[in-house]
């Protein structure tokens, strides 16, 4: 594949990819006297998207790795994104980033984000059943839902993220969807009855009221 070409000075008017647009205007952003104000408003004219962001991690990661060693657990990550990838699919989820153990989604409404985070859980504890304790996937997912920056389809940012973050990677236990109170707050208006959801006390950077998934075994 040949390599783009870029005229000499392109990347600083912001012409190249993406990501290179975005650190140019921020590279404005701190020259003397800039307009900070608008260069917000073309960053955000340019990258801001909303979607629902739904963050998922491996319970005990490092003591399981401890106990039976990393090429174990690489086995696990495999089956675990086999297991997820084509519901990820059916759901109309976009993959942002698989890193180790966990995955960085987005979807673009807050109920097909729940739907596929309950069809994930399921099919992890279906599978898990018929393991050893070594061998479960045990999935833990936070939710957030709002405005984002999103470079292409190389990263994204925002406070919903990291919010969703914290959740799926600090807070959630295995088996658990824990959503912000925005991505709440956004599923009011949508039939949501065969969910209920419980206040948490926790709170998070970002998200000062959250919420967990009630849900049934099928």
């Amino acid at each position: 594949m040949e390599r783009p070409v870029y005229a000499p000075g392109m990347q600083e008017r912001g012409l190249g990819s993406s990501s290179e647009r975005l650190w140019a205007l921020i590279g404005k952003r701190t020259e003397s006297g800039a307009d900070t104000a608008a260069i917000d408003r073309r960053i955000r004219e340019l990258f801001g998207e909303e979607w629902a962001v739904m963050f998922t991690d491996l319970a005990g990661f490092s003591r399981r790795v401890e106990e039976f060693g990393i090429i174990h657990f690489l086995q696990v990550i495999y089956e675990h994104k086999k297991l997820l990838f084509p519901l990820i699919e059916a759901h109309d989820g976009v993959l942002v980033k698989a890193e180790g153990d966990s995955l960085l989604l987005l979807f673009r409404t807050m109920r097909s984000a729940l739907d596929c985070a309950v069809a994930m859980q399921r099919a992890c504890k279906n599978v898990s059943a018929r393991r050893k304790p070594e061998e479960q996937i045990l999935l833990c997912v936070g939710i957030g839902f709002g405005e984002l920056l999103r470079i292409g389809d190389e990263d994204v940012w925002g406070r919903e993220l990291n919010a969703a973050s914290k959740l799926g990677e600090d807070l959630a236990g295995a088996g658990e969807i824990l959503l912000t109170g925005a991505a709440r707050e956004r599923l009011a208006d949508e039939t949501t009855t065969e969910y209920s959801f419980e206040r948490l006390d926790d709170e998070v950077p970002g998200s000062p009221e959250n919420f967990m998934v009630v849900y049934g075994a099928s």
